[in-house]
């Protein structure tokens, strides 16, 4: 049990409540989180804000600074090529992540993060123990949502 993935997990559980999609974010440095977030697109009707891009905004105003250096992230969903760009500038070490992206069969976040074009390069794990726990809440909610219409 990794406790980071479960805080993330939470976050994700989070957004479910309020009827976004369930996608959580924790950010960590030296052990420690920093900052979390979720998915809050319909609430703010604001398109960029995804878990990872709201975790980054509050790791940013804590640490003081737009480089996340020595940070890592946990995310519920293998970021989208916007939150991969975002966390690539932002300098982040690492991302540790459960579901796949089902709908993207290319690898648009390992190119973005692995990107000559960029000055630095992001790690990528898959955290296989929590694949199907992060994919069940994401097809839950999309099976929920498609119930209501």
């Amino acid at each position: 049990m990794n406790r980071f993935m479960e805080l993330a997990l939470r976050e994700a559980k989070k957004a479910d409540k309020k009827k976004e999609v369930p996608i959580g974010a924790v950010i960590i440095k030296n052990g420690r989180v920093i900052a979390v977030g979720f998915n809050k697109r319909e609430k703010t009707k604001n398109a960029i804000n995804h878990a990872e891009i709201i975790a980054i905004k509050k790791a940013c105003k804590k640490l003081k600074d737009w480089r996340l250096e020595n940070c890592e992230m946990y995310v519920t969903l293998k970021p989208c090529p916007m939150c991969a760009g975002a966390i690539s500038n932002a300098r982040i070490k690492k991302v540790y992540y459960g579901a796949e992206e089902t709908n993207c069969a290319d690898n648009l976040c390992e190119q973005i993060f692995s990107s000559t074009r960029l000055n630095h390069k992001v790690e990528l794990e898959k955290m296989e123990e929590y694949s199907s726990i992060c994919a069940e809440i994401l097809s839950n909610f999309f099976k929920k949502h498609r119930q209501k219409k």
